[in-house]
């Protein structure tokens, strides 16, 4: 009956250790994973309460599911936002390429649930069948125990790199992605058995609260089931990338219109979807043109909102 409110991974630890809980923490290599549903703030103003609870305990169960199948530890529910930690209590050393394959197998569960969600007929207002949500994740060493008060405590992770894996998911809103990763996880996934996994370099960022740049991943899908439209996009788009890192804004343009068009997500044609990669440099690239960066500028872009 506790497994139901605490992780089952925690509970079954607590009860091998013999010993009643206490706070106190140890520092361990992780796998920070956040989510969050696009928009939600609409989904409560539209929905009555009872509604709302019952489609919100439809995706929170898939999406529990999953993670915990892929021997993700949840670390609490924050409303819509779902916050996990792959790698502790228990460590395995392919904690990244667990959260990372995680990630897809949620994004592939909530199409189903909005194609689901569609054939319900009046049940459920259109933008039910157009959620999106976004995720990020970010690998690193955090400390990871017990933390709170003495009369009540949470079996919880913390630290920088936690804080930048919260940084990522709300940050993909701006780079028009929905699955985003660092390049530590990215590493981290590719050593340890995820070379299944695709990822697609967006550049490096200064996120918000931080002062050095990170290099950033949209984590796109598994080889074997990537269209070959997609692949020639990410192609073109990688391309792009390197002439705009050179300043080469002409040269970045003319790829970045090419691989807009084969973007897997295109705004108008996809429900949900208001921007991708291809569209947001193409945007950067036009401020860019227009008022180029300083001389000593290292191709970081530097967030200025969360």
């Amino acid at each position: 009956m506790f497994g139901t409110y605490v992780s089952p991974q925690v509970v079954e630890r607590l009860i091998k250790s013999g010993r009643p809980p206490e706070l106190g923490g140890q520092e361990m290599e992780i796998t920070a994973y956040f989510s969050d549903i696009q928009g939600f703030s609409s989904f409560s103003e539209q929905l009555p309460p009872a509604r709302l609870v019952e489609l919100m305990n439809e995706y929170l169960t898939a999406c529990t599911e999953i993670v915990q199948e892929e021997g993700g530890t949840l670390n609490q529910y924050a409303g819509d936002a779902i916050v996990v930690m792959f790698g502790a209590p228990v460590p395995f050393p392919d904690h990244a390429s667990r959260a990372c394959l995680a990630a897809l197998r949620v994004q592939l569960k909530l199409g189903e649930l909005r194609a689901k969600w569609r054939t319900e007929g009046g049940k459920w207002p259109p933008m039910v069948a157009a959620m999106w949500s976004r995720i990020g994740l970010n690998t690193g060493r955090c400390v990871v125990g017990n933390m709170g008060s003495r009369m009540r405590f949470n079996y919880t992770m913390m630290g920088d790199d936690v804080n930048l894996a919260a940084r990522l998911e709300s940050g993909a809103k701006h780079w028009g992605v929905y699955t985003m990763c660092s390049e530590a996880t990215r590493v981290a996934c590719e050593q340890h058995g995820g070379d299944r996994v695709v990822f697609r370099p967006l550049g490096r960022i200064v996120v918000k609260g931080r002062t050095q740049p990170v290099a950033i991943h949209e984590i796109v899908g598994l080889k074997e089931n990537l269209a070959d439209g997609t692949r020639e996009c990410l192609d073109l788009f990688a391309r792009a990338l390197a002439h705009f890192q050179a300043r080469d804004w002409a040269g970045a343009r003319g790829l970045l219109e090419r691989s807009a068009v084969l973007e897997p997500n295109i705004p108008g044609r996809t429900p949900g979807v208001a921007g991708n990669p291809s569209l947001v440099y193409l945007d950067i690239v036009a401020e860019y043109s227009r008022q180029p960066p300083a001389a000593d500028w290292d191709g970081a872009f530097v967030m200025a909102t969360k």
